[in-house]
């Protein structure tokens, strides 16, 4: 990649840490997911920190030597949605590493990368490079977070411990949630879910009957994030979803079947939610004033050299939650 030497209003970042996302392994494995694929060669990445090394005319906020987060979203502020606070659903959105528009728009996963200043969100001294580059999942979860509402008290159901679902469990305990249940089907993203705080880790695999006690009286969980895209998964807990109960789908999945009456009848609310907007510098700031520790969730941290022994670890669930890549 050619190193691009910033535009007035931009900065010309040295990347030092990249996480590994999901998306990224969709594209690595697949060639994209869903109807987006490939067409060209595309850096990946879109979890990344590091060191502002130059900036252009106009800003002055920013300085070389600033230790930065960088935003993978770059809308346009000008479509409709932008205008009316919608951002996340901008009708021009440049979001790194992603192949929605052609040419696609390169990643973060290389050494030098050059975005506009206002991508470049400034971390706390305290605040590593590995903890930064985790400010984009986290924000991604405390935007779904704001989709269900108040979770003050609230009894939350997360399906699949991945790191959104991990994450997620961060965000509803940060928010007041009472009581925190978690599930997957593998046991590893468990046994991480176990040291972050929440009520009851389940093994839907090996415990299927598990969930039944929360569906006494019609159901009992307030809020339910679906952080698996596996529509058995939403369907499945739909018993055990109060009436009036909020479900936010957070995982990225296929098609599947809905118990439209399940949905009519307990008066449900089912919620998407894309990515973040001003979620981008809260999660920053929780994560340099220590209100949310992620430590717990990062596996390993490769030197990009190793790049498809990293690609190679974070498919594995049964070894890795984030794996990280160093610049």
């Amino acid at each position: 990649m050619p190193i691009v030497p910033p535009a007035p209003l931009e900065v010309r970042v040295r990347i030092e840490a990249g996480g590994i996302c999901g998306s990224d392994l969709h594209y690595y494995r697949h060639g994209g997911f869903g109807t987006v694929r490939i067409r060209e060669p595309m850096a990946l990445g879109h979890e990344v920190a590091g060191v502002i090394e130059e900036v252009g005319a106009g800003v002055s906020h920013l300085v070389p030597g600033m230790r930065v987060a960088v935003n993978p979203s770059r809308p346009c502020n000008a479509c409709r949605f932008c205008l009316g606070g919608q951002r996340n659903q901008c009708l021009d959105m440049r979001f790194l590493g992603s192949a929605m528009r052609f040419p696609h728009v390169q990643g973060g996963f290389r050494q030098s990368l050059t975005v506009d200043a206002a991508q470049a969100v400034p971390l706390s001294d305290t605040l590593s490079m590995a903890e930064a580059a985790m400010a984009e999942p986290l924000a991604v979860c405390l935007h779904a977070a704001s989709r269900a509402g108040n979770l003050l008290g609230a009894r939350v159901l997360i399906t699949g411990c991945g790191p959104i679902g991990a994450l997620a469990a961060l965000v509803a305990r940060h928010a007041g949630a009472a009581e925190i249940i978690v599930t997957d089907v593998a046991a590893a993203p468990l046994v991480v879910a176990e040291r972050l705080g929440i009520t009851r880790a389940v093994n839907v695999a090996e415990e299927p009957e598990a969930l039944s006690v929360y569906a006494r009286d019609k159901g009992t969980i307030d809020v339910l994030f679906e952080a698996s895209g596996s529509a058995a998964a939403l369907a499945g807990a739909l018993d055990v979803m109060r009436p009036g109960g909020v479900i936010v789908q957070l995982g990225l999945g296929g098609d599947g079947a809905l118990p439209i009456n399940v949905l009519v009848a307990k008066e449900l609310q089912l919620r998407g939610t894309f990515r973040f907007d001003r979620e981008f510098e809260l999660a920053v700031a929780l994560l340099g004033g220590g209100a949310i520790d992620v430590k717990p969730l990062l596996t390993a941290i490769l030197p990009f050299e190793r790049a498809t022994e990293a690609f190679e670890l974070a498919s594995d669930r049964n070894q890795a939650m984030k794996v990280q890549l160093a610049f």
